[in-house]
């Protein structure tokens, strides 16, 4: 879907007034990617687990059958949390789209190039 940035400034769809809204989806992009971190490092020790588990001679198949039960249910959950970051990452992204082009079109470059050069001009 495309977005035109003054469509979306200028009726409402999309204002920089609501950027605590997007500060705090952010923020819950960010802990849904730490929530995965620590879902996939404890994935990898049940894995883990269940190969040492099936190389004790005390362990029944029953035993090792259900740590790969706890394992593929660990599995499922990393694929659903994958899931619905796929979907949230593509609005973060269009709004960090939308908020570049709408910076590109506002920001007077010649002022930029200007201060650049004052600045290279006072360190040197």
């Amino acid at each position: 879907m495309t977005y035109n940035t003054s469509d979306i400034y200028l009726k409402g769809g999309f204002d920089l007034s609501k950027r605590k809204v997007i500060e705090n989806y952010y923020s819950d992009v960010s802990n849904l990617a730490d929530l995965l971190g620590r879902l996939v490092n404890s994935y990898r020790l049940l894995i883990g687990g269940v190969g040492e588990l099936n190389q004790i001679a005390l362990a029944t198949k029953n035993d090792v059958k259900n740590a790969l039960k706890r394992v593929d249910m660990l599995g499922d959950v990393i694929d659903s949390i994958l899931s619905d970051m796929d979907d949230t990452n593509v609005h973060y992204i269009q709004y960090c789209k939308l908020k570049s082009e709408f910076l590109k079109k506002s920001t007077n470059i010649d002022s930029i190039r200007t201060e650049i050069e004052e600045e290279l001009k006072s360190s040197n």
